[in-house]
């Protein structure tokens, strides 16, 4: 089909394909992009971070860089630390975001990815208090977009999971005569991961066909989207579904199958690049 077509009906382009069980990328309708992650210094020189990752989906480019630092607990959860998660959609990775403070698709993502934290318990707040009252971790996520095509929310995901396994929290104690906090840099010890949230996305077309891992384009051209957070037990962490058309009940529990069988690939992905940088 000619370019022209494409142009001029994008839709009908598509629909061409789709009626063929296939997209104009040569994916089946259920097929992912070629998924990449590189972890801590093989993915990048912040040298700055605990921790941090390189996700690819595809063209969709996602760092991730986490980074530690001590702060005294809120009043009313001495026992806590925090985690604060924030996604940044760069100009430079696509035409469609502009400089400026974050966009509201900016700031959608990282309100998901918050929700993700909580609702799948990846890491148990209480876990990054050193001492209560006193001392806790602050763990501040940043989730940069380097490319963007389409699926921003499975690659942040991914990226997150993976930063946060390579994060090294050096030994904290508190001096009992000044009250002042030592840190041991020769002694660090990973963070503590409870659960590994993967998300699975969704592009509705034409209110009933569902494909997965949908471009920029294909998330233009659907009637809506939809994403499923799943964890290591097949457990339902979140749905998110910013509007468009309604999903059935039968849909949904495609996706969510669909999903299930997603997070065994992905967390066989992340073991297997831990496994080949972890020394022997």
């Amino acid at each position: 089909l000619s370019i022209c077509f494409r142009t001029v009906e994008p839709l009908e382009y598509y629909r061409r394909f789709l009626k063929e069980n296939c997209r104009p990328d040569g994916r089946e309708l259920g097929e992912f992009r070629a998924t990449t992650v590189n972890i801590g210094k093989f993915c990048c020189s912040i040298t700055t971070a605990d921790g941090s990752a390189l996700v690819k989906l595809g063209n969709t480019t996602v760092i991730c860089g986490v980074k530690a630092e001590l702060a005294a607990p809120a009043a009313d959860s001495a026992n806590k630390g925090y985690i604060v998660p924030n996604v940044e959609l760069p100009s430079l990775c696509s035409e469609r975001f502009r400089s400026g403070p974050p966009g509201e698709e900016a700031q959608a993502a990282s309100q998901f990815i918050a929700d993700v934290i909580e609702n799948s318990q990846m890491i148990v707040k209480e876990d990054l208090c050193i001492a209560n009252g006193k001392l806790a971790w602050v763990l501040y996520c940043d989730i940069i977009c380097l490319d963007y095509d389409g699926n921003l929310l499975d690659a942040s995901v991914f990226a997150l999971l993976a930063a946060l396994k390579n994060v090294q929290l050096p030994s904290v104690t508190i001096n009992e005569e000044t009250g002042l906090s030592e840190v041991n840099l020769k002694q660090k010890s990973p963070l503590v991961i409870r659960k590994h949230p993967v998300a699975t996305s969704f592009a509705i077309f034409d209110d009933t066909l569902l494909i997965v891992d949908p471009t920029a384009e294909e998330e233009d051209l659907g009637t809506g989207t939809v994403t499923i957070v799943t964890d290591e037990e097949g457990r339902l962490c979140s749905v998110h579904k910013p509007g468009g058309t309604p999903l059935t009940g039968a849909k949904l529990q495609d996706c969510i199958t669909r999903a299930i069988t997603r997070h065994k690939e992905v967390k066989k992905l992340i073991d297997k690049v831990i496994k080949s940088i972890t020394p022997k």
